[in-house]
């Protein structure tokens, strides 16, 4: 009984771990689609004040954002076709992979008050 309880604890863990997406295969992917490009080599210095800064982002947002222009329908403003081309080859684990990377990144995002 206690070899399956670690068993199912392990399987849990990973499980978590993989539905919140991979920083490191989030780095190599953002490193691939050369998104420094135009968000900046930090992510937190866009070459066009026009586009967001990524770094330290809330996660589920960026996986929202990516899935959206993933969709190409214009949704929630979502119909740049720089960023359509971009995403259209990830796979869903590679979207929540790319936002864990991003969101663990230190931002510079404030909050006015």
């Amino acid at each position: 009984m206690i070899k399956f309880s670690v068993a199912l604890l392990l399987s849990a863990v990973s499980l978590a771990a993989s539905a919140g997406g991979n920083v490191d295969a989030g780095k190599a992917l953002a490193e691939k689609y050369a998104c420094a490009t135009c968000h900046g080599k930090d992510y937190n210095s866009p070459i066009d004040p026009s586009y967001p800064k990524l770094a330290g982002q809330h996660r589920d947002y960026l996986e929202h954002a990516l899935v959206a222009y993933k969709r190409a329908d214009g949704a929630n403003g979502r119909n740049n076709a720089i960023m359509t081309g971009q995403v259209k080859p990830l796979s869903n684990q590679d979207i929540k992979d790319i936002a864990a990377y991003l969101h663990s990144l230190p931002g510079t995002l404030t909050t006015r008050r």
